[in-house]
């Protein structure tokens, strides 16, 4: 298992464990959802430094965001 370190956005600073490395992770938000691209490589790959962590930059909002939305 991984996780992955979301970026930007309104999910910025939030951490999601994920199964597969894909280049996009796309994530329910509010009614929405919100997609997030693949940046980098992946870091801590070891067999005992913890799980392997990758970043993921945001893209776009499937539809508009309002300011009402958490």
């Amino acid at each position: 298992m991984a996780i992955a370190r979301l970026h930007g956005g309104p999910l910025d600073g939030q951490i999601v464990p994920i199964e597969d490395a894909d280049d996009k992770l796309i994530v329910p938000y509010s009614e929405t959802q919100v997609v997030y691209n693949r940046r980098g490589e992946p870091q801590k790959t070891g067999s005992d430094d913890g799980p392997t962590e990758i970043d993921y930059w945001f893209d776009e909002a499937l539809e508009d965001l309002t300011s009402t939305d958490d």
